[in-house]
């Protein structure tokens, strides 16, 4: 019977033989892992709701974000090392915190560009998230920083949760949107806040995901009801939009995490501060953009 501790030095092994084409490899590989770093989604994300598909953009962030709340549960329950804590061989080639099984990297790629792939039904899109599902992954193992068997848990759980959002979310959608404002509201509110009081102190990746639901769920009900802009527009509109509201995104992001710096309970503040970039990106950008004539009303 093959033993945990067999598996992992078999990854050991495909993690060494990777880096042996290091330091020649280092800059493409850590350009294909930032595409699957917070800081990248921070920037994409927007771009897709404000200035590319309203709709798109918002079931989007959705998904991803309950994505990563699923994989920093997972890798607590897990506790899997990371390969350069595993064996000391191994250099790692960029920062990685907490538990390596499943990779965050992998799962949100996976779900991110397998759900634009799907929805768009675009050849070249298709082509792009292959291409992205393969290499982000890969770029994990040459760093150093995940098993090859991380990458598979990341795959199977990005899987189980596609599956799922396509097949359920449209319907609970509807149901809200019968529903109306105020459920909308409710709804939205109540099930971060539950996600959040299962894992207060388990991990700051699923309370960050967890804060931002709780700003952009509300936000996106609230919009509808009182602005309902549009994400259309010619390219110098939808630019403007993207640039004046990522501005402002960044500077709420980084100025409360620069304010709210060793303030206590920590938890408690980066849930805010993660809620306060998710209603900035719902509901207070699509009112400035209107506000400005940077975007029309539905």
């Amino acid at each position: 019977m093959l033993k945990p501790e067999n598996i992992l030095d078999a990854g050991i092994e495909v993690v060494l033989w990777l880096q042996q084409f290091s330091p020649a490899l280092d800059l493409p590989f850590k350009s294909l892992t930032f595409l699957g770093n917070l800081e990248f989604f921070l920037v994409f994300m927007p771009l897709i709701y404000w200035s590319v598909d309203r709709r798109l953009g918002a079931r989007l962030l959705i998904l991803f974000l309950i994505s990563a709340y699923v994989n920093a549960i997972a890798k607590v329950v897990a506790d899997q090392p990371r390969p350069f804590q595993y064996d000391s061989r191994v250099k790692p080639l960029v920062h990685a915190a907490g538990g390596g099984l499943p990779s965050g990297h992998t799962q949100g790629t996976m779900v991110v560009w397998g759900y634009l792939a799907y929805e768009t039904r675009s050849r070249k899109l298709w082509i792009i998230a292959g291409f992205l599902m393969i290499a982000v992954p890969i770029s994990r193992l040459y760093l150093g920083v995940h098993f090859p068997t991380d990458l598979l848990g990341g795959y199977f759980l990005a899987g189980v949760l596609l599956a799922l959002y396509l097949r359920f979310a449209p319907t609970f959608e509807a149901w809200l949107v019968v529903k109306g404002v105020i459920w909308q509201t409710a709804a939205a509110v109540i099930v971060p806040i539950l996600l959040i009081s299962v894992s207060p102190s388990v991990s700051r990746y699923a309370l960050s995901a967890c804060g931002t639901l709780l700003g952009f769920l509300p936000g996106i009900a609230l919009e509808r009801r009182w602005i309902r802009f549009c994400s259309a527009g010619n390219f110098w509109r939808r630019s403007m939009r993207f640039v004046a509201g990522l501005i402002i995104l960044l500077g709420v992001w980084l100025g409360l995490r620069f304010a709210f710096s060793g303030w206590e309970p920590a938890s408690l503040f980066r849930v805010i501060r993660y809620a306060a970039v998710g209603i900035w990106g719902a509901l207070g950008a699509p009112w400035l953009f209107v506000r400005l004539g940077l975007a029309n009303t539905e």
